[in-house]
């Protein structure tokens, strides 16, 4: 149940309304922004609410068990605020939005309905839609440590304690031939060795990709220079001559954490516990299954 001010309570009860819907979005980079279904700009709490984003909203759907509630958002590609590219970049993945109902000739007047975030993104040629999650959608992600044979801290992090600022660990590019889309060879990088970068990042500094990131999948030596291949394509073509930092990458393994971070003191994964080759098992006469130490 929403509590209602007296006033929004009184202009609801005149019959003849003058709401309309806004949303705030805080994207993870700290940029709010402010939308609303009205054909003019709202502004309160020191945001402007503008109405060239195209935005409209469908009904808020709310249960009274723990499922995820949601509302979608509708909008036009050609918004300059609400772009594909930054769709594509992920830049408003998992955003935290505020919806509003307002009343839009006095935005005093106004109730918040739901706090959530952005889910699941449908692009198509000409516009998107945005599912706005509600809360419960935290209950569902798993909270604490997973008990696995690998490391599950990400390399860098405070629990892995690596300087990936370490010039041994970091390398400074420049794109030399392009081979695919989200493959190429560069210069600058000839003192790191084999796989050195596979599972690392590539931060582009220059060109069409400037402050992005992007998972390496694959490290290769080809005539001296490196060869790198990206996870997934760049949103924006990769060209000769675009500069990018690359970080070294760890596949999580123990053995990995020590020979090439000397960094076993934090590794953060249980490297006996057995595994399914353990549950597989069975009994022979050359032993495996007599109780002792796997």
């Amino acid at each position: 149940m929403k509590t209602l001010t007296p006033d929004l309570q009184a202009h609801l009860d005149e019959g003849t309304t003058t709401l309309a819907w806004c949303w705030r979005i805080r994207r993870a980079d700290g940029i709010t922004f402010g939308f609303t279904d009205h054909d003019r700009t709202l502004s309160f709490d020191g945001t402007d609410f503008e109405p060239e984003s195209g935005l409209t909203a469908s009904e808020v759907r709310s249960g009274s068990d723990l499922s995820v509630d949601a509302q979608d958002a509708e909008g036009v590609l050609t918004s300059d605020r609400i772009t594909e590219t930054d769709i594509l970049d992920g830049r408003w993945d998992n955003a935290e939005v505020e919806v509003w109902r307002v009343n839009w000739a006095k935005t005093g007047q106004r109730v918040l309905m739901r706090r959530g975030a952005i889910g699941q993104i449908r692009r198509g040629r000409l516009a998107f839609v945005a599912e706005v999650r509600s809360l419960a959608h935290v209950l569902g992600q798993t909270v604490g440590r997973t008990f696995q044979g690998t490391c599950d801290a990400a390399l860098g992090d405070a629990r892995c304690g690596v300087d990936l600022g370490n010039p041994v660990f970091r390398g400074i590019g420049t794109v030399t031939n392009l081979q695919r889309d989200r493959a190429f060879t560069a210069s600058g990088l000839g003192a790191f060795t084999f796989g050195w970068f596979t599972f690392g990042t590539v931060e582009w500094t220059g060109g069409a990709n400037a402050g992005r990131r992007a998972e390496v999948i694959a490290h290769d030596v080809i005539d001296g220079d490196a060869g790198l291949t990206l996870l997934e394509a760049p949103v924006r073509p990769i060209a000769e001559g675009d500069a990018f930092i690359v970080r070294a990458g760890c596949d999580k393994r123990i053995e990995t954490c020590g020979a090439k971070f000397a960094n076993t003191t934090n590794f953060r994964g249980f490297p006996h516990i057995p595994g399914q080759d353990a549950i597989l098992r069975y009994a022979n006469k050359d032993g495996g299954h007599e109780g002792g130490v796997l």
